[in-house]
């Protein structure tokens, strides 16, 4: 992203974003709410165009490509996409489906390294004993890595989590961070960005942060360098206090 504005009416939800991301880079994006985090996703994932600047998305440029042949390239979860999962579909077809980029089985005909694909995701995030139960009747854990495997289905270059750990317990938040570090580090992995409000949600083996406040960049980098007390602070607009234990954060107010 080169100079990107993103402006509806009178409001700036992002301003003069530069950003780029190599495949070896696993990117945290952190900011308070209404900072612009799920805009910049959206630009990331080819599901809106920018006012002002150039995006450009796996070598293609924004406005200058079909953004629907591009879509199955990028792996996407959010809130939204999960909105439109039908409580009745079944687990294991909410992942498969993925395949052709569509959300809820259809009359597409699914070959066996389809089938076979699906069956290991399930397996590796812990949800191939539920493929069968239909996916409103999962635990909110259960659902967010479902969301996941959906979204590596079609072996994207490129993965985009948006608040994956929002609604969890604790159990559920902890083990979900354990698997996005193990996903993290595997060398064959996509590149990756999550967004969160939380630092405590940051997966050991993330590389880089970026920060938000009112639509423009804080800071941007390595993570060591970007997620500081300093730059929090600025960020969330209160002092906060940072401590880094085994490679995970925790935040709090200071005073």
């Amino acid at each position: 992203m080169s100079g990107v504005d993103v402006v509806r009416g009178q409001s700036h939800l992002l301003r003069g974003v530069d950003w780029t991301i190599t495949p070896e880079q696993r990117w945290v994006v952190l900011g308070p709410n209404g900072a612009g985090k799920t805009t910049l996703l959206q630009l990331a994932g080819a599901l809106l165009h920018p006012t002002r600047g150039e995006v450009q998305l796996l070598g293609e440029t924004m406005g200058a490509v079909d953004v629907f042949e591009l879509r199955p390239r990028i792996g996407l979860t959010s809130a939204a996409l999960a909105q439109r999962i039908e409580p009745g579909e079944r687990t294991g077809d909410v992942v498969l489906s993925a395949g052709y980029a569509i959300v809820g089985r259809g009359r597409e005909r699914y070959d066996i390294h389809d089938l076979s694909r699906a069956a290991v995701l399930l397996q590796q995030w812990g949800v191939q004993a539920i493929a069968h139960r239909p996916f409103g009747t999962l635990s909110e854990g259960e659902r967010k890595r479902v969301q996941i495997a959906r979204a590596l289905m079609p072996d994207p270059e490129l993965l985009l989590l948006d608040e994956p750990g929002a609604g969890l317990d604790l159990g559920g938040r902890e083990d979900l961070v354990s698997r996005l570090s193990d996903l993290a580090t595997y060398l064959y992995a996509p590149a990756q960005v999550l967004v969160t409000h939380h630092v405590e949600e940051i997966p050991p083996g993330y590389t880089h942060a970026l920060l938000l406040r009112e639509g423009a960049v804080v800071a941007s980098g390595p993570l060591s360098q970007v997620v500081t007390a300093e730059a929090l602070s600025e960020t969330f607009g209160l002092p906060l206090a940072l401590e880094r234990s085994d490679g995970r954060y925790t935040a709090r107010r200071q005073g």
